[in-house]
């Protein structure tokens, strides 16, 4: 459904996006995951035709991104990371005149802002405007609107960003849903909790390359289960176990204070780069 050949982008002197590959499948939900400045933001924009290509090549769907730029861009819709909706606007409002840029006639309008205002539980607020609605609703028409003209692919650039965890958790149930209905999502996220939860295979990002690319299970596993952090004056280090009977026995050999936990996809990433993902 997605695929990069030797993706790449640059600002001057500065390469953001350096020589990517990559397939996402149909049905797929893929994350993307790096620190500040890794190229995730730009891989988006690229793939969506909000910024032009550097090198390599891009296809969405079959269309080519080069030869193809219209038919690619009707393969998808974009959550980004600000909310840009019309405040001014009821939520049917942003809704319709996205369906009128898609050129949907005006019953399949109708018909289809009812089914997405449904789908993402905000039926109640159709004729409410925009700037009424909280930050968690907001993403929630955000995303209706992406979906409004049946994209197969859905791109979301830190969708839950500064909201609280009891929205987050809420936002996680409507992508489960839109997957389970036949998208393909394309992610990315500083929250390490989403891409486990959510996502099917993880790449992370680095200076513009993917340094790594698995599912989370797989990923996790080549450090080990159980990970004990330990702080001393020398600061705070971490080893990892396969199993908590391992970790237990490390334990009982240490002085100094031990906290033991699961592995998660964080460990992976301070292991390959020995930066936060954030």
């Amino acid at each position: 459904m997605i695929r990069l050949e030797g993706l790449s982008k640059s600002y001057g002197t500065v390469q953001a996006v350096r020589g990517i590959d990559l397939q996402v499948q149909a049905g797929e939900l893929f994350a993307f995951l790096g620190p500040n400045g890794a190229g995730k933001s730009t891989t988006i924009r690229m793939l969506t035709g909000l910024t032009r290509l550097g090198g390599g090549n891009a296809w969405l769907n079959g269309y080519n991104i080069r030869r193809d730029a219209l038919a690619a861009k009707r393969q998808c819709g974009l959550v980004a990371q600000q909310s840009n909706l019309d405040n001014e606007l009821t939520v049917s409002e942003n809704l319709d005149i996205h369906g009128r840029l898609f050129a949907m006639p005006a019953r399949e309008r109708r018909e289809r802002i009812a089914e997405l205002l449904s789908f993402v539980e905000l039926s109640d607020r159709a004729h409410s405007s925009v700037k009424t609605l909280s930050g968690g609703m907001k993403r929630r028409v955000m995303i209706a609107r992406a979906l409004m003209h049946r994209p197969p692919i859905l791109f979301l650039d830190e969708p839950t960003v500064g909201l609280d965890a009891a929205i987050r958790r809420r936002i996680w149930a409507l992508l489960k849903r839109t997957r389970q209905e036949g998208s393909t999502l394309f992610l990315t996220t500083h929250y390490i909790e989403e891409a486990e939860f959510l996502a099917d295979r993880v790449a992370f990002l680095d200076q513009g390359e993917i340094v790594a690319m698995d599912t989370p299970q797989q990923l996790m596993a080549r450090l080990g289960l159980w990970a004990i952090d330990q702080l001393s004056d020398e600061g705070l280090s971490t080893s990892y176990f396969p199993t908590r009977e391992e970790a237990a026995a490390f334990c009982t050999l240490q002085a100094h204070e031990l906290t033991l936990r699961r592995v998660n996809l964080e460990d992976v990433f301070l292991d390959l780069t020995g930066k936060k993902v954030r």
